[in-house]
């Protein structure tokens, strides 16, 4: 891959230039950095609609599980950012996550593990065989 670019001449000058000259190479790498940041915040705003009639339609014929799911990230939202004013120690959240655990409302029960599933009737027939054998 590298042949490609060793054999074109205006990727040898551009090398070249920025190798030679700071000043160039700081104006490369801004235009490099400032054009597609203008152009993606351009397309963020053509594409972004904020008419509240549009926003009430969609939230109106939202189905129940989306608007559901919508409060329950809502509240938990917001419980992290009371935590968060309150200066409250948060590494736990963190620590629950690592070991598969969720939080709890209760302050002082934050940590409650994931229930086991329960072995049924075809598992423990399963087991007992492997046993056997």
């Amino acid at each position: 891959m590298s042949l490609l670019w060793e054999k074109s001449p205006t990727w040898r000058w551009l090398v070249n230039r920025t190798r030679d000259s700071k000043p160039f190479f700081l104006a490369f790498a801004t235009i490099c950095g400032v054009v597609p940041g203008v152009i993606g915040y351009t397309v963020m705003q053509l594409t972004s609609s904020r008419n509240p009639e549009l926003e009430a339609r969609l939230r109106h014929n939202a189905r129940p599980e989306t608007v559901m799911m919508g409060k329950v990230n809502q509240e938990r939202l917001a419980e992290y950012l009371g935590e968060l004013q309150r200066k409250e120690n948060t590494n736990d959240r963190y620590v629950a996550a690592l070991r598969g655990e969720t939080l709890t409302r209760n302050p002082y029960v934050r940590i409650q593990p994931i229930p086991k599933q329960s072995i049924t009737g075809v598992d423990k027939e399963q087991k007992s065989e492997k046993e056997q054998k």
